[in-house]
Parts: structure tokens; sequence; C-alpha cells
């Protein structure tokens, strides 16, 4: 199991957790914005009882990051765009305004907040999110543990069955390949038979070209005789004319 140190140090591990937002709110509330996804620098921090200073701190170190995991900052349209959308969806009656960033806003989603949980070394809170994770997982190996043991515990209780079918089988078996065997042997026979069928299939077919070329020879003698015939005939009777 990987320990909180290494949580903090490695990047690896803290991707593989990041899909553990539910945790969040399991260590403490967490205050949206009224569009249910984003939070401010503010109320991030304020979330992790650190200072916006040390938490700003922690997302210049580590801004690649974070920025992979939905940090985001507004300027311009956008920003206009983001406020007035909000503002739609602010609740007036609670007697509170909707505090308006003059010309940037820095963003979170509840996996960027995970994200900084996993980052920030000196917040309680984060240390509490922190170990909630690897308790998590911890947990989540030892059930996967028992079942595997049950699974393997149910085998064994069977082997002494497995082994009796074996041994009930064994014959079985051992007729089966005797019949296989008597089967090879016959399909050998058959295979010899076929083969001395098929020499003697090409011996006649080797015998029958030799006739047909032998009474082809003939016919060509009987045709070239008629043919000497027929012309002796033919001078015979112009003779006698």
């Amino acid at each position: 199991m990987p320990s909180e140190v290494a949580l903090l140090e490695s990047r690896t591990l803290r991707d593989e957790h990041l899909v553990r937002v539910d945790v969040l709110d399991k260590v403490k509330a967490l205050v949206m914005l009224p569009d249910g996804i984003h939070v401010r620098t503010e109320d991030v921090a304020r979330y992790f009882e650190v200072s916006t200073e040390v938490l700003k701190k922690v997302v210049q170190r580590h801004r690649a990051e974070l920025d992979e995991n939905g940090l985001q900052v507004l300027r311009g349209d956008d920003l206009r765009t983001f406020h007035r959308d909000i503002l739609s969806l602010w609740n007036g009656d609670l007697g509170t305004t909707y505090p308006q960033a003059a010309t940037q806003l820095t963003l979170y989603t509840r996996r960027t907040v995970l994200n900084a949980a996993m980052l920030l070394r000196d917040s309680d809170v984060a240390r509490c999110v922190r170990t909630y994770l690897l308790d998590a997982e911890e947990n989540g190996w030892r059930a996967g543990y028992a079942a595997l043991d049950r699974r393997v515990t149910t085998v064994e209780t069977h082997l002494d069955t497995v082994g009796r079918a074996l041994q009930e089988l064994g014959p079985v078996i051992s007729g089966i390949s005797v019949r296989l065997d008597r089967l090879d042997r016959r399909l050998d026979a058959t295979n010899q038979v076929v083969g001395a069928l098929s020499n003697r299939l090409c011996d006649l077919s080797d015998h029958m070209r030799r006739m047909e070329d032998r009474i082809d020879r003939r016919l060509d003698d009987v045709s070239h005789r008629l043919s000497a015939l027929e012309r002796g005939q033919r001078g015979k009777r112009r003779k006698r004319r």
C-alpha cells in the first residue's frame, strides 16, 4: 500500500485516486458556486483551512498538473459570460451579493480540489482526505483478498469430490482411448486400401492411354489403306474410258 508521502511525491499515484471526488464531502462540506461545478480560490482555501497565499503557491508549483485536472482562469469575455451565468443562478433572498472578480477569476472543479488535497502538505483537512483515500484503497484491497480467499477455500473443499470424479472417469477415458486407437488402426488400413486402389487406377489409366494410342495408329493405317485403294479404283476407271 502506498504511504501518504508517496502520494505527495508521485503524480502517478495521485492520478490513480482522482476519481474518488466523493471523499471531499465525506471529510468536510465543500461549498460550490451556484452552478454546482466550480469553486473559487477563497472557498478552496477555506475548505482546507489554509490561507489563499498558501494555496496559490501550490498552484504555481503544480500548475500543469492542476490545469489538466480542471483548473482554469477566466478573463475578459469569458469572465463576463461566467458572471452573467452565475448571477442568473444566484439566490438574492439570502441577503448576500455575488462577489464578482474585476479582471480574472480562478476556478476549481471537485477533481481539482481533490488534486490539491494530494499536494497540500501542511493542511490537516488535506491530510484527512489523503488518509481517507489510502484507507479506502486498503479496505478495497482487503475486501478483494477476502473474496479471493473465500473462492480458494471453496475450491479446496471440492477437491475431494473432484478427485473422486476423476477416479470414476479414469476407466471411461481409458476405454475411449482404446476405441480411438482401434479407429486409428482402421483408418490406417483404409488409407492403405485407398492408396492401393489409387495405384491400380493409375496403372489402368496408363493402360487405357496405351490402348487408345494403338487404336489410333490402327485406324490411321486403315484410313491410309482405304485412301490408297480408292485412288487405285479411280485410276482403273480412267484407263477403261
